[in-house]
């Protein structure tokens, strides 16, 4: 029972805070346990070419990313030359997030119908990505050390665009959005990857969380819901499934998102700002990372002449209005015709990703952005 009440605690705190009106919320995936991947579940089914991809990190975990080399129309020639992009996903999902949609209002399908090489990304633990050089995903070992020292930034990301710049040759765009922005301010204050990349694209950013104005959400992180969720075994867990009552039991009993993320966005509103994983006491931080509290990530250390778009929203009550702010100001001496802005006031955390009007108000910016780039 334990382990119900505190899943649907989280569940209710982020669905509730994350979706405005004007998106879908097609969270219920029927295909947790189907073998085939997201390339023939989903991209295949709408008349796109798509590869299946393997990369494996520094630390030996085998992460899962979809890509999809051409368009459907318009896209020009498979051999063709082609920038990439890589799309990271947020919290509770997967790259599926960025397919959900119909073709003209998902992300993926819409830059490769634009003549991008569109490629996925999914981090450690996400159902497509529960793979170990050594290990087993019911490894206990295997548990805790995907949440030891932040290594979703310092690992996950950097190997999935070294691979894309290994298998294509050319620097690449990055979009990311809400978690996938937390891990690039990760890597980019610590000047990594830095010489692969052309610009990144960060929707709903994740650097600064010390101003949520939603008293649910700082009270969860404030009860380490996240921690919580970890001890009770909630390593990974779904983010939909049907009847509430049955989603409750997917949460508790499959194995498909990653729990370790949420402790990263938890540790984040706690703290006010990007931390390294907090193990809750001084002397565990010690143990760890030689110091009473987590390292944190210097925002004025990322490079003043690197492209960033930045999307934000009036009605997030994630990625606050305030906190965004908090970020700019930190970037006062970046290069302004190397930083775009973009705040929609009727945007919620979601309607980025999945809002059906997000093709015409911020993935045609999100393009012309990129052609400047």
């Amino acid at each position: 029972m334990a382990k119900k009440i505190t899943a649907l605690v989280f569940l209710l705190l982020f669905s509730s805070l994350a979706a405005g009106g004007r998106t879908k919320l097609n969270w219920v995936q029927e295909f947790d346990d189907n073998e085939d991947g997201i390339c023939k579940l989903m991209v295949e089914t709408q008349g796109y070419t798509c590869e299946e991809h393997k990369v494996t990190t520094k630390d030996g975990y085998i992460l899962s990313m979809q890509r999809i080399p051409t368009g459907r129309a318009g896209g020009g020639e498979r051999n063709e030359a082609k920038t990439p992009v890589v799309l990271q996903h947020g919290i509770m999902s997967d790259a599926s997030t960025w397919l959900s949609n119909s073709p003209h209002e998902s992300l993926g399908f819409i830059l490769a119908d634009n003549g991008y090489d569109v490629w996925l990304a999914n981090v450690r633990g996400t159902n497509y990505s529960r793979g170990h050089i050594s290990l087993s995903p019911d490894d206990a070992v295997w548990t805790y050390t995907k949440r030891s020292n932040g290594r979703d930034f310092a690992y996950d990301l950097p190997a999935s665009l070294q691979y894309v710049y290994d298998q294509t040759g050319q620097k690449l765009h990055y979009v990311g959005h809400s978690l996938g922005t937390l891990m690039a301010f990760g890597a980019f204050s610590r000047q990594e990857v830095l010489n692969i990349v052309r610009s990144a694209a960060l929707l709903s950013p994740i650097a600064y969380l010390g101003q949520m104005p939603s008293p649910l959400a700082r009270a969860a992180a404030d009860a380490f819901i996240a921690e919580t969720l970890y001890w009770l075994g909630l390593n990974e867990f779904a983010p939909g499934g049907g009847p509430f009552s049955k989603l409750v039991d997917d949460i508790c009993n499959k194995q498909v998102i990653n729990c370790s993320d949420i402790m990263s966005i938890f540790t984040v509103i706690r703290h006010g700002t990007i931390e390294m994983y907090d193990y809750g006491s001084e002397d565990a931080n010690n143990e760890h990372y030689g110091q009473s509290t987590p390292p944190g990530y210097n925002m004025t250390s990322i490079p003043d002449d690197l492209p960033l778009f930045l999307a934000y929203g009036g009605k997030d009550l994630i990625s606050d209005v305030n906190d965004v702010q908090t970020l700019i100001n930190t970037l006062v001496d970046h290069d302004p015709d190397k930083l775009v802005e973009l705040y929609r006031e009727d945007y919620a955390h979601l309607d980025f990703v999945n809002g059906v009007n997000a093709n015409q108000v911020v993935y045609n910016p999100l393009m012309a952005f990129f052609k400047l780039n």
